[in-house]
């Protein structure tokens, strides 16, 4: 197109800029050829101009539509210029967080600066197998491209990764080493993809540094080769290196560090084994403190210190070697610290005042005199002697400090050397493939030797590029037969035939190195004099001349001569190395070997292959220069390279300041010039850079073709859309398969096809708005006409309002105006009355106040003059009072005066002691007077007792006659007390009656209190009815959680229980290969009696093997080959191990949870039967209970009537007691308390009825349908009466009622304390799983001879507890033996009885019982007889040679189960253990066997069905009663009596899960390659499906795609899936499951090619899912499989459709998606909304803002960080129990199996 078309107004161009390099404006005007400026406004809305030069006609570039903004490929935008690149680069960079996309064969890589999801196992499982272009661009996808050409082409390859320091060469390189580990995996026992992996953590220690750009700097390139064989695993690697920065030893810049090991040894200094190193803080060392840069941020050195030595472990460096390593490296750091002194201005000596050069000497174990010396002084040699020089100190520290980087360079080299050794192999690769991860271009302010070899190796590297590109592009365009034309690309010979040719740069730089008095200057000089103007890639600097100017293919570079001598010579003092040589380190002299050895010894010039960083150059190969040995070195790798197809890797360092995410423009675009990516789209430009299928055009385009000229040709009818839309035939060109587009044409076709929507938009917007405003108008007008006439009926009723209010207002004035006159008359009168009332009375009560006042004021006198006459009456007697005590106290004194003169006076005591003698004498006397009287009472008694015992005599006579007199009275009181009893009963029978009247009428009152009571009851009871419904409902949710929380904790261990299972199958069938190719595989029939007998009890063999009773296949065939494979050994015999352990475990669960099942269903049967019981218990006492109410009524009411008989008999007579009158009321009280007793009786049947139907109710609810008629409650309501029935009836439920909470409470906590128990279990079994995972992890990383010793420990230490455990195995059949032999003798006893009975007599005397006898013989017992030597033809006749489709269309399902189990009843029957073991293992292995050879979906779906139907026969015929009673009589006859098989039924259920996996990875391999096809990529809804323009340009060298898979071909597959396994006899449950793991495959497989393909986000492409998982939901329904969970499995990809259709803009639709997606995490949400791309212009992008809002929102979310789903997870299985209605007896052996060697029995 002309340039007026294109830059025309709205037209969007680019124009350069300072501050962004490239800066986007629209034209406000169009462009015409006369202007010489261009009106444009930038995207902030400023106008401004862009001024275009007269003379040169280029305008500025345009811009790509937005729609191919972000592309994968950058060689797919329309326009392919600078600024189109680096927008592309950063709208995916920044905005989308892609840090991977397409540049042609190339893969720019940016540095993110941060830890992204993207490399983990899944995501390399995902790009595993992909052809590139496929998926998003990824370093894994190039791997793959690599990998699998390398496997089909059977040529090496190259990876090439470059860049600059801190682009991220490292990582970019160690991810391609992981992937092609990850995929190839290992061939030999030595894990080799492992070591390669572990050699990254020591060259990353030895060879990389901090520098100021990059934390993890590689300071040196290298160029690993890793070998595969011809199955393509790996074998084994090689490595090579280049230029390492030595001068990183002794000096760092400032914010730099030196090499990182040094700093993880003085990390690790306190530890006891480092301390001979003397080592310190990395402050203490010159070596290590000059850059004041000691810590990396996120780094801990001592933990990489750990990793490091594991390193050097695992590639097999012993602890010895890896010592000696650190003793060299510490001495290295302590010779840096030897300090010289100035002696004169010649010489120097060594000041050792630290000893830092004596540690330095014993470390390196030489003489301390020898290294002092020739630190300081040099050797001369003369032609006729040698002299010793001494040397300055500047010459001195140089010589040091060139020391120290000789040693640490032989140390590198020695240590690749070591790490080649590890990875090597003894066998020769096949094939190989190349990573190199060398140093891109570098630029700096000032650039030395190593910036120069740098960029003469990129120069190398950059011709090799560019040849490769121009040769690829050459082969497409003859691919697709289109002309080709030559492309001018930019040829960089000349620079490198200014560096390295003859006379170059690097030969004079040696010339001048060989001069003796050679200097920088000089050799500057001659540069100047050969080079200057005669080639234009050489220049002068104009303010220096000891600098020079290279024209690179990248930039010119300034480099600075200063140095370039001293660093190619790289020479160092030879005496210093002898004094090395000499020392007695073993591992310091092996360093330096290699220069000892004559020149002689190299013979053999080095292959393509050479390792030039190895120890193994020769003397006169060290004297060469550092530039020459670079020079060869890198003419060696470019043979390599040319000889392999290379691919690259370009990394882009985005920012100098490491923010993540964050681009700077202008080190972005001084990268992309520098790494050949911009020259790439140069080349691509030239020629025709955007390439489309014919079909793709078709579809996008289609808009644009009229009717007549769709053809049925497709190719035909592009080719004329074409000719009429662009006139211009050299834009385009028609290949075989594709349409070439010159740069710009896929942009206007996209403009055209914008216009032509935009008109079509216009049409029907212009449509749409005139039908809106019609229908619009049309509502207003008539709904104007009916405000109107509801207008004109509102004023009409308003002014008929209006006039009845003005009448109604003129009657209301009349009254108002009477009623308020009339008011105001009253109000005047009532207040007058008023005013005349108050007056009156205020004058009343002031007279009354006034006598008020007298009165009181005359009574306050009165007793004011009687208080003061009282006064002083009181005073005048007191003081009279007074002077009376004082006159009577004074003679009181003289008295008291006169006595105490008398007492003290002789006289007075005479007196007192004449008073106390005569006392004593009458004392006396008295005494003498009681002796008398005692004596006289004593004879007085003597005499009274012999008068008493006389006296005693003659009352025994009179007591008798008493009691004679005594029986006389008491005859005549009888008498007396029976008239008593007479009256007394008279006076009783009054007293009851009056007692009955009195209870009558408490029960009348009783029973009206008990219906008031009997009501509130009924209103509790309903309340209690209801809370009780409301526990037991929580109850049930509370249950129902727990035993979901137990399922899914149980689902969890049988997850984990078969992922064990598959690996031990893995296992299994890796050493079976092993062994296979060792020795001939062992004949079946052997190994089936070779198979361990521990599966069953036998009634025999007392003499036990141990190999017979270990029940492992496995370990029989690791002991066979112990001494051959012993690493093999110990790990098989863990797994076996732990596999039966697990076995036991699931076993023990199994059982546990059905007798938790069992017994909580005989819990509730226990129930129900314990509340009919009691029921029935309630319902006879109460029939007891009224019976005897009944009678005692009778008697009351018979008692009742004798008392009416006898008060009316009474009511005359004498005896009757007065007052008649009384009885007569007491009568009246009595019949009218019968009355009112009837009516409650009524009013309680009635109370006592709806009670009952209220029971009978709740009895219904609670039994159902039980049947049980005999114990359901049958109420007679006429049964009922007043007598406490009612009362008794409720308190027998309220009992029941109680019993029912209590059981239902214990319940309750006995189901408690199973779930405790269940979950204690859990964890248990969960602890010994870690357990044992933690011990075989721990066995795993031990070398190879600890970790055999170990499995061997501990296989000693299994062997003998199952040792023990068989012994006591041995006591329990001994005592079954001798119990059966018990049995035995009792059945001989039995059996010689039964032929008595059946005599020869007999049988010829009835012939009628002859009869019977036959068909007794033909009634077959369902057993089938074979001979011992029979059995492998059993087997290979049943399951080796039979075919799966004819078994499975002709016969009954399951038929060779059935057959394998009747043989084996057989067996049973026999008494044959022998025979049990050999079938049951021979069967096992031939089906093992059968499933590998025959791995297809029918034979897998087929043995799948009879192993589980054999499986189901051994538990439906083991004589158990939980599967017996599935089970008719006949069939429970034809159970095994002898023996005990539930072991091997675990066997054959492990045998079943097995399969079941296996049946899964096929139908996985089946279907996942028609998953993205059918379900992403095919236009299922024609028309809608728009595709976007992404012109990738997939590899022509990659696999051919097969896109005709199709939503139909998978349901087709789907279906015959379905049939297989129905037809086979698979049970539905594991239909279910499988078809439930297909959509789950589906789903994962689908939605991971959704999360890793930037083109499928679209709303169209979430149209075209919805579309295609409704079709899978049809079919779901169609085969009546909606419960199997299949439908929520796809829930996660139903999500991401809804997600890329949804509205996604305002915070509303933010937390809208948050609701919605809660089947993804929250990265798949985020990298959906990342990569959603519109397909039209109308579409928008998704702003960061709301990506930003949803993981705001989603922050709290717990979920795993995985970005994929695991596409390889199989959901645990179970195989329920399902009995076979099939009788065993009836079963016929057809002809077509040829098994006339088995005989019914």
């Amino acid at each position: 197109m002309a340039a007026p078309e294109l830059y025309s107004k709205f037209a969007r161009i680019w124009i350069p800029d300072t501050a962004e390099v490239w800066r986007s404006a629209d034209l406000t005007a169009d462009y015409r050829p006369v202007d010489n400026v261009l009106h444009l406004q930038l995207e902030d809305g400023t106008e401004s101009e862009y001024k275009l030069d007269p003379k040169n006609t280029v305008l500025p570039p345009l811009r790509n539509p937005d729609i191919l903004v972000g592309e994968n490929d950058l060689t797919a935008l329309s326009y392919l210029h600078e600024p189109a690149v680096l927008h592309n680069l950063r709208v995916r960079f920044t905005d989308c967080k892609l840090i991977y996309t397409y540049c042609g064969i190339i893969l720019v890589a940016i540095n993110p600066y941060e830890k992204l999801p993207i490399y983990q196992s899944d995501i390399i499982n995902a790009y595993s197998g992909q052809n590139m272009g496929d998926m998003d661009p990824h370093i894994f996808a190039v791997a793959e491209e690599a990998f699998k050409q390398m496997a089909r082409d059977e040529k090496n390859q190259s990876i090439i990764v470059s860049g600059e320091s801190g682009a991220g060469k490292t990582v970019s390189a160690k991810y391609a080493m992981r992937y092609f580990a990850t995929v190839s995996g290992s061939s030999a026992e030595t894990c080799v993809e492992e070591k390669v992996l572990a050699s990254s953590p020591i060259m990353e220690a030895i060879g990389n540094a901090k520098t100021t750009r990059n934390d993890n700097s590689s300071r040196f390139g290298k160029y690993i080769e890793i070998g595969f064989d011809r199955k393509h695993q790996i074998i084994g690697a090689n490595m090579r290196t280049y230029l390492l920065e030595k001068s990183r030893v002794v000096f760092q810049a400032s914010e730099e560090r030196n090499y990182h090991i040094f700093y993880q040894l003085c990390a690790c200094a306190h530890r006891p084994e480092f301390a001979p190193l003397k080592l310190g803080s990395t402050e203490d060392f010159p070596y290590t403190n000059q850059g004041s840069s000691p810590v990396i941020e996120g780094v801990d050195d001592f933990k990489e210190m750990q990793a490091t030595r594991k390193a050097f472990s695992l590639l097999g460096i012993t602890e010895t070697y890896q010592m000696g390593l650190f003793q060299i490296l510490s001495a290295i750091l302590h010779l840096g610290n030897v300090e010289m002194k100035e002696r004169g201005s010649s010489s120097c000596g060594v000041s050792d005042e630290s000893g830092h050069l004596a540690v330095f000497c014993d470390l390196a174990e030489v003489s301390h005199e020898s290294m002092a010396h020739w630190l300081c002084h040099k050797k001369l040699k003369t032609a006729t002697e040698t002299l010793n020089k001494p040397v300055t100190r500047t010459e001195a520290v140089n010589g040091r400090d060139a020391l120290a980087k000789h040693i640490y360079a032989k140390l590198f080299s020695w240590i690749v050397g070591e790490v080649n050794k590890a990875l090597s192999t003894s066998s020769k690769p096949h094939s190989f493939i190349g990573v190199l991860d060398i140093y891109g271009f570098e630029t700096f302010e000032v650039n030395s030797f190593e910036q120069f070899c740098i960029n003469y190796a990129n120069e190398k590297l950059q011709q090799q590029f560019n040849m490769h590109v121009f040769k690829l592009e050459q082969e497409e365009y003859m691919k697709e037969q289109i002309p080709w034309t030559l492309i001018d690309f930019y040829d960089n010979q000349p620079c490198i035939n200014l560096i390295e040719a003859k006379m170059g740069l690097l030969d004079l730089l040696d010339e001048e190195c060989t001069m003796p008095r050679g200097s920088d200057e000089s050799w500057a000089q001659k540069l100047y004099n050969t080079h200057l103007k005669k080639s234009s890639h050489f220049e002068k600097p104009r303010m220096s001349n000891t600098a020079f100017i290279i024209q690179h293919f990248a930039d010119k570079v300034e480099y600075q001569c200063d140095g370039f001598l001293e660093k190619n010579k790289d020479t160092v003092n030879e005496e210093q190395i002898n004094v090395l040589k000499a020392s007695k380190f073993p591992l310091l002299v092996e360093l330096f070997q290699d220069e000892e050895t004559p020149p002689a010894s190299k013979t053999t010039a080095p292959s393509s292959r050479a390792k030039i960083g190895r120890t193994t150059q020769s003397f006169r190969e060290h004297k060469k220069s550092v530039g020459l040995q670079f020079r060869n070195s890198l003419h060696l790798l470019m043979e390599t390279l040319n000889a392999t197809t290379p691919h690259y890797v370009r990394c882009i360092k985005p920012n100098d300041i490491k923010a993540p995410f964050t681009m700077d423009p202008h080190r972005a675009v001084q990268q992309l010039r520098a790494c050949g990516v911009l020259e790439t789209i140069r080349i691509s430009a030239a020629g025709f850079p955007s390439r489309w299928t014919y079909q793709e055009f078709f579809s996008r385009y289609r808009v644009l073709m009229k009717q007549k000229e769709i053809l049925s040709d497709g190719k035909l009818t592009c080719q004329n859309v074409l000719e009429r839309l662009v006139q211009d035939k050299d834009k385009y060109q028609f290949g075989k398969t594709k349409i070439f587009f010159r740069a710009g044409q896929v942009a206007y076709l996209e403009k055209l096809r914008a216009d032509k929507l935009r008109k079509a938009c216009i049409r029907i917007q212009k449509t749409i708005r005139c039908w809106l405003a019609r229908k619009k108008y049309l509502r207003i007008r008539q709904a104007t006409i009916t405000i109107q006439r509801y207008v004109r009926g509102y004023q009409a009723r308003r002014l008929c309002e209006t006039l009845r209010r003005t009448r109604a207002a003129v009657i209301f004035q009349k009254n108002v105006r009477m009623w308020a006159a009339r008011r105001q008359f009253l109000r005047q009168k009532a207040s007058a009355i008023l005013v005349q009332r108050l007056l009156r009375g205020y004058a009343a009560r002031v007279e009354y106040k006034q006598l008020v006042c007298e009165h009181k004021a005359r009574l306050i006198q009165r007793w004011v003059r009687g208080f003061l006459a009282r006064w002083r009456y009181r005073r005048i007697r007191r003081a009279v009072l007074y002077l009376q005590c004082c006159v009577r106290r004074m003679l009181a004194r003289r008295e008291l005066k006169k006595l105490k003169i008398e007492a003290r006076s002789v006289e007075h005591f005479k007196k007192l002691n004449v008073g106390m003698e005569n006392k004593i004498m009458q004392l006396q006397w008295k005494l003498n007077e009681q002796h008398k009287e005692n004596r006289e009472l004593s004879e007085r008694t003597s005499v009274l007792e012999s008068h008493s015992a006389a006296e005693l005599e003659k009352l025994h006579v009179q007591l008798r006659t008493l009691q004679v007199a005594e029986e006389d009275a008491r005859h005549r009181g009888d008498q007396v007390s029976s008239l008593q009893e007479e009256l007394e009963t008279v006076r009783q029978e009054l007293g009851k009656s009056k007692q009955m009247v009195t209870e009558l009428n408490e029960r009348n009152a009783l029973l009206v209190s008990e219906k008031e009571e009997i009501k509130k009851l009924i209103q509790e009871r309903e309340l209690t009815e209801k809370l009780d419904s409301t526990k037991t409902e929580k109850l049930d949710s509370t249950n129902q959680e727990i035993t979901e929380q137990l399922q899914s904790q149980l689902n969890e261990e049988r997850f984990r229980y078969q992922n064990l299972l598959t690996e031990h199958l893995k296992l299994e069938e890796r050493y079976a290969d092993l062994r296979s190719e060792k020795e001939p595989a062992a004949d079946l029939s052997q190994l089936g009696h070779n198979r361990a007998d521990s599966g069953y009890s036998c009634s025999q063999s007392e003499n036990v093997n141990l190999s017979d009773l270990t029940g492992s296949e496995v370990s029989l065939l690791v002991k066979e080959d112990a001494a051959q494979t012993a690493g093999d050994v110990s790990l098989l015999l863990k797994l076996q191990r732990r596999v039966t352990e697990l076995e036991n475990e699931k076993m023990d669960l199994q059982s546990e949870m059905d007798s938790k099942e069992e017994q909580t269903q005989q819990e509730r049967t226990k129930e129900l039967e314990a509340c009919q019981r009691v029921l029935g218990a309630e319902r006879d006492f109460e029939a007891l209970k009224r019976q005897e109410l009944e009678s005692d009524n009778k008697k009351l009411k018979k008692d009742l009537q004798d008392l009416r008989q006898s008060l009316g008999k009474g009511a005359g007579s004498k005896a009757a007691p007065p007052g008649g009158q009384a009885y007569n009321v007491v009568l009246e009280q009595l019949n009218s308390t019968n009355e009112e007793l009837e009516v409650r009786k009524e009013e309680v049947l009635i109370l006592r009825s709806q009670l009952v139907s209220q029971e009978v109710y709740k009895y219904k609810e609670r039994e159902g349908d039980s049947g049980d008629s005999s114990r359901s409650p049958t109420f007679d309501l006429h049964e009922l009466n007043e007598d406490g029935e009612l009362w008794m009836a409720y308190e027998s439920l309220k009992e029941t009622n109680r019993l029912l909470e209590t059981q239902l409470q214990t319940q309750g906590d006995s189901h408690e304390k199973e779930v405790v128990s269940m979950r204690a279990e859990l964890q248990r079994l969960r602890a010994e799983l870690e357990q044992q995972q933690q011990m075989l992890s721990d066995s795993l990383e031990l070398p190879q001879d600890a970790r055999i010793q170990a499995s061997l420990q501990h296989e000693i230490s299994r062997l003998a507890q199952q040792n023990m455990d068989l012994l006591e195995q041995m006591g329990k059949q001994d005592k079954m033996i001798r119990k059966l032999k018990k049995h035995l003798k009792n059945y001989t006893k039995k059996f010689g009885e039964a032929e008595d009975q059946f005599s020869p007599e007999s049988q010829v005397g009835d012939s009628g019982r002859t009869v019977s006898i036959v068909r007794k013989e033909r009634d077959f017992r369902g057993m089938l007889e074979y001979r011992r030597e029979d059995e492998n033809k059993l087997h290979k006749t049943l399951i080796t040679e039979l075919k799966p489709k004819g078994v499975a269309v002709n016969l009954i399902p399951g038929l060779p189960a059935y057959i394998l189990f009747m043989c084996l009843r057989h067996a049973d029957y026999a008494n044959d253990d022998q025979r049990v073991s050999t079938l049951l293992n021979s069967s096992i292995y031939a089906i093992k066997n059968v499933l590998k050879k025959r791995g297809d979906f029918e034979t897998i779906s087929f043995w799948l069905a009879n192993t589980c139907r054999f499986l189901h026969c051994l538990k439906q015929y083991s004589g158990e009663e939980e599967y017996t009673k599935y089970n008719t009589p006949r069939q429970n006859e034809h159970s095994l009596t002898n023996f005990d098989l539930s072991e091997y039924r675990q066997v054959l259920s492990d045998l079943a899960i097995q399969i079941y996996q296996q049946l899964i990875k096929v139908m996985e391999n089946i279907l996942q390659p028609m998953i993205a096809p059918a379900m992403l990529e095919q236009e299922t809804i024609q028309g809608v499906m728009g595709v976007k323009p992404t012109g990738m340009r997939k590899r022509t060298y990659s696999f051919p795609e097969d896109n005709s898979h199709t939503l139909e071909s998978v349901l087709k597959q789907l279906d015959v899936c379905y049939y297989t396994l129905l037809q086979h006899g698979n049970d539905g449950e594991l239909v279910r499951r499988v078809i439930k793991q297909q959509f789950y495959i589906i789903c994962c497989v689908t939605l991971n090619n959704l999360l890793l393909r930037k083109d499928m986000c679209s709303w169209s492409k979430g149209l075209q899912i919805r579309y295609n998982v409704c079709q899978l939901e049809e079919w779901l329904l169609d085969k009546d499989l909606q419960g199997s969970g299949a439908r929520e499995s796809l829930e996660p990809l139903i999500q991401a459709a809804q997600l890329l259709q949804i509205k996604k803009k305002s915070q509303d639709d933010a937390e809208a998606i948050c609701t919605m997606c809660t089947a993804l995490t929250t990265q798949q949400i985020v990298k959906i909304l990342s990569l959603y791309t519109p397909v039209n212009e109308f579409e928008e992008r998704v702003s960061i803002s709301f990506i930003k809002s949803i993981q705001t929102l989603l922050k709290d979310r717990k979920e795993s960080s995985q970005l994929l789903m695991d596409a390889k997870i199989i959901f645990p299985v179970t195989f329920p129990f399902n009995p076979s209605p099939v009788a065993l007896e009836t079963i016929q052996l057809p002809s077509s199996l040829n098994l006339n060697f088995l005989t019914r029995v």
